[in-house]
């Protein structure tokens, strides 16, 4: 005698798929969506610290921030020294300041942030902010200016 097998039974997936239709759209409305800004930064080389160049005075901006202040160099010249505002440093002042830098070497990109390990981080990113780019208003709408974009960070000098 043969045993008669049994018969294939379909499988209900009704309910998975009800709970995939609210299960979905749920996932998707309360995921977080993060942006993450890259920016690209050149450390300086030993090579370009070292090297003394007698025959002519060559651009290198460089940004010292310390404690309560912030140096605006270029070479070994204090272009400005500028100090807080209410406890705060003077963001503006320095935008200012680099602006008018700009004004007279429009063809350089290049600057070098040297900061204390003791800076705050939100206050290392506000300046690479002001000495990167500003904004300015061009025919009535709004726009980036580029400043000196090609970054290289690095410490303060004690």
């Amino acid at each position: 005698m043969r045993k008669s097998s049994p018969e294939a039974t379909a499988l209900n997936i009704t309910a998975f798929l009800n709970l995939m239709v609210i299960l979905v759209p749920f996932l998707l409305m309360t995921a977080v969506f993060t942006h993450l800004s890259i920016l690209e930064l050149n450390l300086p080389t030993s090579e370009s610290s070292n090297k003394s160049n007698k025959k002519k005075p060559t651009f290198n901006l460089k940004i010292v921030v310390r404690d309560k202040t912030i140096l605006v160099v270029n070479g070994n010249k204090i272009l400005r020294k500028i100090s807080p505002r209410d406890g705060q440093p003077d963001f503006m002042l320095l935008s200012k300041t680099i602006q008018q830098v700009k004004a007279g070497y429009p063809k350089k990109t290049a600057a070098t942030i040297l900061s204390q390990q003791t800076t705050p981080y939100d206050t290392l990113i506000k300046i690479m902010d002001a000495v990167r780019s500003f904004h300015t208003t061009q025919e009535g709408s709004i726009i980036e200016a580029e400043l000196f974009p090609d970054l290289s960070i690095g410490d303060a000098p004690g």
